[in-house]
């Protein structure tokens, strides 16, 4: 009964992708009702592109917001639950759950529960106030992320993996590494933001609280902490998680480091993306302070 999501999977994805079709003509049928906030990359005259990048900023019904909730609740959601389905899928078929199916699990609710304890902090990422809700958010929260997210998990529902005392530990390592930089600098970028001056992570200094610029533009800049060490080391950290999830799976096939390779991907693309936000927002002091690192 509990493996149903991993036995039904194909069908399951196939519904997740229409409901994601649906939804992407909904929204954009809607954003031409009224006077809506129109995200600028969205708005470019072109029905087919602005409907797969989304010309409403923030499409609502009431006060519900429609793409707040997708990059909060279904896609993170069914994650974890297809996760589980694959635990015990594995528990049916070899009568045991590995430690590495464990790893996996865990880590993936790590990352959910970790970030419903923080959503409050997605109201100031580039996905909630630049793009707008068209196709390419809609399938990416409602089929992309729960089913390739959980691409590992599904691997060792049938190829079960042991890694034995020190397996675990190492990967744990990995893992703890990871989490520590992604949320230590998240804190440190979040708690600045809403005004609040952070103690700073590393004591290279004779004073603990973090440090900043006054640019051109009047913006304050961080330049000590995490963010006087790296442009973005929160995707450091978050990309060092990634391979936690996958090095469970060992090294017989390369499928379930897909993730691995287009997170670097994805990752490389928001910095490109956050620099060139970052110049307009902070000035030329932002593009010397980008040659330091």
């Amino acid at each position: 009964m509990f493996s149903i999501l991993y036995d039904h999977w194909p069908g399951l994805l196939t519904a997740a992708f229409v409901n994601s079709l649906v939804q992407a003509f909904y929204v954009y049928i809607c954003s031409f009702r009224g006077n809506k906030l129109l995200a600028l990359g969205g708005n470019s005259g072109n029905p087919l592109f602005d409907w797969f990048i989304g010309r409403e900023l923030n499409p609502r019904i009431g006060n519900f917001d429609i793409k707040t909730f997708n990059e909060l609740r279904p896609g993170l959601l069914l994650w974890v639950f297809m996760d589980l389905s694959c635990a015990c899928h594995q528990w049916k078929t070899f009568g045991k759950v590995t430690d590495s199916m464990i790893l996996v699990t865990l880590f993936h609710l790590w990352y959910v529960v970790d970030s419903l304890l923080h959503e409050s902090t997605i109201l100031t990422q580039m996905d909630i106030t630049t793009d707008g809700f068209g196709f390419m958010l809609s399938v990416g929260d409602l089929a992309w992320l729960p089913f390739t997210y959980s691409l590992q998990a599904r691997y060792l529902a049938f190829s079960p993996v042991e890694l034995g005392f020190t397996g675990v530990v190492a990967v744990l390592l990995v893992q703890s590494v990871g989490y520590y930089i992604f949320r230590t600098s998240n804190v440190e970028k979040n708690d600045f933001r809403h005004g609040k001056n952070p103690k700073s992570m590393f004591a290279d200094n004779l004073l603990p609280d973090l440090q900043y610029m006054t640019t051109s533009t009047g913006r304050k800049l961080l330049v000590s902490g995490w963010w006087g060490r790296s442009r973005h080391p929160n995707y450091l950290g978050d990309w060092i998680m990634a391979w936690a999830w996958c090095l469970p799976c060992g090294f017989n096939t390369p499928i379930p480091y897909f993730y691995v390779v287009y997170f670097a991907v994805l990752l490389v693309h928001r910095q490109l993306r956050d620099d060139d936000a970052c110049k307009k927002k902070y000035g030329s002091e932002y593009v010397a302070k980008q040659r330091e690192y």
